[in-house]
């Protein structure tokens, strides 16, 4: 199993709509992926004092799942980023241990 974090840096200026983020855009790769996504959360910094503004992880059987994903429907989800930040995500892939 592996995990695929999306981090949104937060600094000056930035912004995060939450509320869209998990209405939204979280479902619509939820759709969008169907079976092969595995699980998916949100998290949402609180106190603006960390370096993340939010975090979404996706979970996949595997990297090369994860990679047809993002090769077939990656343009789509970063095409919606504008509309719930002003800032560039970070990805981190990274295999679940526990």
């Amino acid at each position: 199993m592996i995990k695929v974090s999306v981090l949104y840096p937060n600094g000056a200026g930035a912004t995060f709509d939450m509320d869209y983020y998990c209405q939204s855009h979280m479902p619509m790769v939820q759709r969008t992926l169907g079976a092969a996504l595995k699980g998916l959360s949100a998290d949402h910094g609180i106190a603006n004092q960390g370096p993340y503004l939010a975090m979404g992880h996706l979970m996949f059987d595997s990297v090369e799942e994860f990679q047809a994903a993002l090769a077939t429907h990656g343009a789509t989800f970063l095409a919606d980023v504008p509309n719930y930040t002003n800032t560039q995500p970070v990805f981190q892939v990274s295999e679940v241990r526990l």
